[in-house]
Parts: structure tokens; C-alpha cells; sequence
């Protein structure tokens, strides 16, 4: 294997950074910043980043077959264009509590887009905090970002058992995917909301983009929603 590079290739200083996903034909990365209600598209290439605001808080973002992408925002289902910065809503749940909103979402292998609300908690091991989003490589082994844990840990699935532990500089790591050419680099972004200015100043890159080289495994590219 060989050695492990770790770098902020973008320091957005999201509030909270979720959901990256690599899109192949703009050799391009997604994400969205939940609080600050808008999703970011950084080209790897030119390293510029674009933004689309929203009027809700959006916590995910996902491809969509043919053209132009979908995303959870507030509590509705929402088709996202990217040219006109519009988001028109495709479907709407839980109409009547009005402090609920999607947390996180994806798209299965069937083109499916899931969505979960803020309801569900999960536990793992005390020291790696609360397991937040996930990628899955092509081993079928499992990479989850632990929140307040400053780690991606590699499991296996069908054991449990931790595979691999890569450390971060910044505490507050939220999600992970895979990307780049061939899929073989990982992307995770974090969070800074709730930091105290002495923290910050030790973590200066909190609410960045990381990428990760060198972990000798590639990932499995995104699915796109087929609707």
C-alpha cells in the first residue's frame, strides 16, 4: 500500500459540510453546507468553487440520470438546476412538523433517492463519537466519517470488524466519498459549527474539503436518481 496523503484542498469553512459526491463528467465535487443552506460545486481542475443558495436547510445532494441533480431540502424532495440556480419541489413529507427536516440522503443501485430525517441516532464504539456518512469501495468494505471523532474508519460489513483507521486534523469530520479519475481518491468533509475560538485556531481548516491519496482501494462511482 502505498503511503497515505491527507490535504485541504478547499477551505470553505462550512458550518457544516455533508454529503460529497464526485461527478464524473465535470471532474467535479458536491457537497452542501446544511445551516448555511446552499450546495457547492468545486472543479478539481480549475479549483474554482460555485454555490447555490437555497430556502431551507439542504442536506443532500445526489446526480440525476441525464441531467442536472436532486436534493433534500428542508422536508421536500427537490429537482436541482444548476443553471438557473432554481429548486422545484418533487415531493413534500412531513407536512405537518414544521421543525423536522432530511438529515441525510442517497441513491440506491435502482435509482432510488432515500432520505432520513433527524430522528435516528446510531451508536458504534465510544471513542470513535457518533458514525456519520459513508462510502462503500470496491471491496465491499464499508468508510464511515466519524463525527467529533476526527477519523474515517474502513470496516467490514459482514464482521464488523475495523479494518483501517485514517486521521484527520480537524475533529468534526462528517461524510466521505470516493472520486477523482479512477475513484481512488476520498473526499470528506467536516464541520465547525459548535467550536469554540480557541479550537478553530488549532484547527484552522475545520469546515474544509479534504482529499485522501494513497489508500490503496478505489470506490464505487455514485448512483444517479432516475427520475
Amino acid at each position: 500500500m502505498s503511503s497515505i496523503k491527507i490535504e485541504c484542498v478547499l477551505r470553505e469553512n462550512c458550518r457544516c459540510g455533508e454529503s460529497p459526491v464526485w461527478e464524473e463528467a465535470a471532474n467535479s465535487l458536491l457537497f452542501v453546507d446544511i445551516p448555511a443552506k446552499k450546495v457547492c460545486r468545486w472543479d478539481s481542475l480549475s479549483k474554482s468553487v460555485q454555490h447555490v443558495t437555497v430556502d431551507a436547510p439542504i442536506s443532500s445532494v445526489a446526480l440525476r440520470q441525464g441531467r442536472g441533480y436532486v436534493a433534500t431540502i428542508g422536508t421536500k424532495f427537490c429537482a436541482l438546476n444548476w443553471e438557473d440556480q432554481s429548486a422545484v419541489a418533487l415531493a413534500t413529507v412531513d407536512k405537518d412538523k414544521k421543525n423536522n427536516r432530511f438529515n441525510d440522503g442517497k441513491v440506491d443501485p435502482a435509482g432510488r433517492y432515500f432520505a432520513a430525517n433527524r430522528r435516528s441516532v446510531y451508536k458504534l464504539e465510544k471513542e470513535e463519537q457518533i458514525p456519520d456518512g459513508m462510502c462503500i469501495d470496491t471491496e465491499g468494505k464499508l468508510w464511515v466519517a466519524c463525527y467529533n471523532g476526527g477519523r474515517v474508519i474502513r470496516l467490514d460489513p459482514e464482521t464488523g470488524k475495523r479494518l483501517q483507521t485514517v486521521k484527520l486534523p480537524v475533529d468534526k469530520t462528517t461524510s466521505c466519498c470516493f472520486g477523482g479519475k479512477d475513484y481512488s481518491e476520498m473526499y470528506v468533509t467536516c464541520a465547525r459549527d459548535g467550536m469554540d475560538p480557541e479550537s478553530l485556531l488549532k484547527q484552522p481548516e475545520a469546515g474544509g474539503i479534504f482529499k485522501i491519496t494513497g489508500l490503496g482501494v478505489k470506490g464505487i462511482p455514485p448512483y444517479p436518481y432516475a427520475g
